[in-house]
């Protein structure tokens, strides 16, 4: 079946490394296709010999949904017909060396709940923001002469539901923000909400750069904290960690 076409100009702003904007390109993005309705997945994956996709929609097969190669650009992609958000998806890598990778996608926009490494075919955010008069006065805001005192958290571990489990994203929005606004601190600097592995890591071992945890809850759940802040004039840094490369074999190494 035909993919969709990745624009030309896409592919070689990514080939030059300054396609700011490449995860609406690569990963598993909804479209249509001739009218059809379902998924284009894209990869990049320039010394592998076959590609396939694999999900819960094909018994995780490989093969069954062959990847075309982009020629001198390492890419490779699909078309997947029928299939919607929520769907559970990796690629099947074929090596030169005749061995066959299974690795979740380095794009996804979601994970499902560790231990399991699948993918999440995700729809655009339906959340409606609020918080216009904070992006207006921070457009303004003399930061380098302006008093700043940043709150740290940890959202596993700041503060469990009664039943031990963790507060979700719109807990922690109900909860942190009206200590933080009793300490008068100015921002919070959430530790790691990217995906990972491991709960130990407190976020420091990302496998999923575009991917807020689901152990908190959806993308929007998190954009509900991040609005609630911004209404209640506290700011959020979100602690990224490139640095921490982690091992795991299902996703970068």
């Amino acid at each position: 079946m035909d993919s969709p076409t990745l624009s030309e100009f896409d592919l070689h702003l990514f080939a030059e490394g300054r396609h700011w904007h490449i995860y609406n390109v690569l990963g598993a993005h909804l479209c249509k296709n001739r009218g059809v309705e379902g998924v284009r997945f894209a990869v990049w994956a320039p010394h592998a010999r076959a590609v396939s996709v694999v999900g819960d929609f094909n018994q995780w097969r490989s093969g069954t949904h062959e990847m075309s190669l982009h020629e001198g650009m390492g890419v490779w992609s699909c078309f997947v017909p029928d299939i919607g958000a929520g769907a559970l998806y990796k690629f099947a890598i074929s090596t030169d060396h005749g061995r066959e990778l299974l690795k979740t996608d380095p794009y996804g926009q979601a994970f499902e709940m560790r231990p399991a490494t699948a993918a999440v075919v995700t729809e655009r955010g339906h959340f409606s923001w609020n918080d216009g008069d904070w992006l207006s006065r921070r457009g303004r805001w003399n930061w380098q002469d302006s008093p700043i005192s940043i709150y740290e958290v940890h959202a596993g571990s700041w503060r469990h539901h009664g039943s031990g489990r963790w507060l979700t994203y719109r807990e922690l929005a109900d909860q942190l923000i009206p200590y933080v606004l009793e300490m008068q601190f100015t921002h919070i600097e959430l530790l790691p909400v990217t995906e990972h592995p491991l709960d130990e890591s407190w976020g420091y071992q990302t496998t999923g750069y575009y991917a807020p945890t689901s152990r908190f809850g959806t993308p929007d759940d998190l954009r509900y904290l991040v609005d609630q802040c911004h209404q209640n004039n506290i700011g959020v840094i979100l602690d990224w960690v490139p640095g921490h490369f982690p091992t795991d074999e299902h996703a970068l190494a």
